[in-house]
């Protein structure tokens, strides 16, 4: 879910910043940002997420001239298959969790890379849709300088069959 190239820039920042409804100057100003610890324009925390904008191949990222499965029920009219992505079994899945550790602040002008790998994968037994399959994704961004600036994790959960309406 992230570009394998992702520039940073102080004009995205600052529109990610707004978007979120954040003001604080780090963000924007890089006359007050000087005065903090940080020094400069830094990014938001949840800014990594962005990177996927600079995927070609992200699968929510509409093609130009073709159908996508976008946010919607069924937006395009694409109807996904039963056991595909989404779990198997005619399951659901969703995205349960996002984690970001910052190991420096992610600088306006920095160049990031990102490596994904699998996490940990474990199961527990939900009440109304049988058995729930947890699996974690790692996102491990770097600078151009190939210094590590964030670990991302995120959790998604498959159920094992849709959910009972009880």
């Amino acid at each position: 879910m992230a570009a394998k190239r992702f520039p940073v820039e102080a004009g995205h920042i600052l529109m990610f910043a707004r978007a979120v409804g954040d003001d604080n100057p780090v963000y924007s100003d890089e006359d007050a940002a000087r005065k903090t610890e940080a020094g400069g324009i830094i990014a938001p925390p949840t800014f990594a997420q962005s990177s996927a904008q600079f995927d070609p191949d992200y699968f929510l990222r509409p093609k130009i001239g073709k159908p996508w499965f976008g946010s919607g029920k069924n937006p395009t009219g694409i109807v996904r298959s039963e056991g595909g992505s989404a779990g198997g079994g005619g399951g659901g899945g969703l995205h349960a969790e996002q984690h970001f550790e910052y190991h420096r602040p992610l600088r306006a002008g920095d160049v990031l890379t990102a490596t994904v790998k699998p996490g940990k994968t474990w199961e527990k037994e939900g009440r109304r849709s049988g058995k729930l399959v947890f699996s974690e994704s790692v996102t491990e961004y770097r600078d151009q300088n190939g210094e590590l600036v964030i670990t991302a994790r995120g959790v998604g959960v498959r159920t094992e069959r849709p959910v009972d309406q009880k």
